[in-house]
């Protein structure tokens, strides 16, 4: 008898799909009196790794992409380049539009509140994400482009690297920071070390990572004087190559991403919000006399001016200092690291209040415990 063609074969059933799945954990509530509220800590533990996919539809579209934008940087001048990307971004808007805006728009109107212009804010970083690529193909034609790149708050840093412990910088996944944020402390002078995973780039299939990604760590490879790749399986061995060059008081990047870790931490953002920030970052600040600074990188006139923006060094209040003393040498504190994940989620907000349609990764409108769709609009992970 012929099977309905509705009907799931065995072959289908035992065929392990793509997706990696987890199992995420609540560890604890910390509450911190400073701020009267509370952050929660998760764990995030691999169930099943998914299959890792030869080729899919999408590195197609992202290999024809690479090859126009290669062409316009090589044949166009640097003007055509911003109305170019808004053009392109339009072509497959109607898409988007279906499958991420609803969560994009409950996500941002969660944190800036409901007077935005939500659709006007997702076009724009859809535009502001073809200027990401853009910036790629312009890195890899030589001699060609030469933007004003302005950094700030290096002061703060510098004099943090005079008391010889080492500081970690806390990069937010604005569209800017992958190439541009890199090349602004390489210029400034400061030799940096990228904690990054083994995926980075556009796409995760095994053609994406033999083909795509490795133009885009080649340069950012140019800004750095080292990456440091991060694998579930050596995640020790990674630490203590993190806190070894620490120790040498160099400057590690870190971005905000919850995907690579075992562990993350949720807090309310804005208007009545949720983000999740990577731990990993607190951890290292809280173990040690390592300085914690928050970055931003902004796209101030497309392919013209950018701005790099390092906070001042996020400090826990007085009371919460002794806490260090408290815990044997490598434990987690994690009441202290609550204290700067807060430190980070106020630097966070405020740039986020400046350049919105920048952000390629938005949480929830709602806790992770409650909610029933997926985490904000983000294809890409920045790092």
């Amino acid at each position: 008898m012929r099977l309905s063609r509705f009907t799931r074969s065995r072959k289908a059933a035992r065929k392990q799909s793509s997706a990696a799945s987890f199992r995420t954990e609540i560890i604890a509530d910390v509450f911190v009196p400073e701020y009267a509220e509370d952050v929660r800590f998760f764990s995030r533990k691999v169930i099943n790794p998914g299959r890792l996919r030869r080729f899919s539809t999408r590195d197609l579209r992202e290999s024809l992409i690479a090859l126009f934008y290669l062409a316009v940087a090589a044949a166009l001048p640097v003007r055509w380049w911003s109305p170019i990307c808004d053009w392109a971004s339009r072509f497959r808007l109607k898409r988007h539009m279906c499958k991420d805006f609803r969560f994009y728009a409950a996500a941002t109107r969660a944190v800036l509140g409901d007077g935005i212009d939500a659709r006007k804010l997702f076009e724009a970083l859809l535009a502001a994400r073809h200027r990401r690529r853009m910036q790629l193909a312009a890195h890899l034609v030589a001699g060609r482009w030469t933007p004003t790149i302005r950094l700030e708050g290096l002061e703060g840093l510098q004099a943090a690297l005079q008391r010889g412990h080492g500081a970690i910088l806390w990069c937010d996944q604005f569209t800017a920071q992958t190439i541009i944020g890199k090349r602004a402390i390489h210029e400034a002078g400061i030799e940096a070390h990228q904690v990054s995973v083994n995926t980075h780039g556009v796409s995760e299939t095994a053609f994406g990572q033999h083909f795509l990604n490795p133009p885009m760590v080649h340069v950012e490879n140019r800004f750095l004087k080292s990456r440091i790749v991060f694998d579930r399986d050596d995640a020790y061995q990674v630490t203590i190559r993190i806190q070894k060059m620490l120790k040498q008081n160099g400057v590690v990047l870190m971005t905000n991403t919850i995907h690579a870790g075992s562990t993350f931490t949720e807090t309310d953002l804005g208007e009545s919000g949720w983000t999740h920030l990577a731990s990993a970052p607190a951890n290292f600040a809280a173990r040690g006399k390592t300085a914690l600074f928050a970055m931003s990188t902004f796209e101030v006139v497309p392919f013209r001016e950018y701005r790099a923006v390092l906070s001042p060094e996020l400090m826990p209040a007085a009371p919460a200092l002794p806490a260090v003393d408290t815990t044997r040498d490598g434990a987690k504190n994690m009441a202290l690291q609550a204290h700067y994940i807060l430190l980070k989620r106020d630097r966070l907000l405020q740039a986020l209040k400046q350049c919105p349609e920048q952000m390629m990764s938005w949480s929830r409108h709602e806790r992770l415990t409650e909610a029933q769709d997926r985490i904000g609009f983000s294809e890409e992970e920045g790092s």
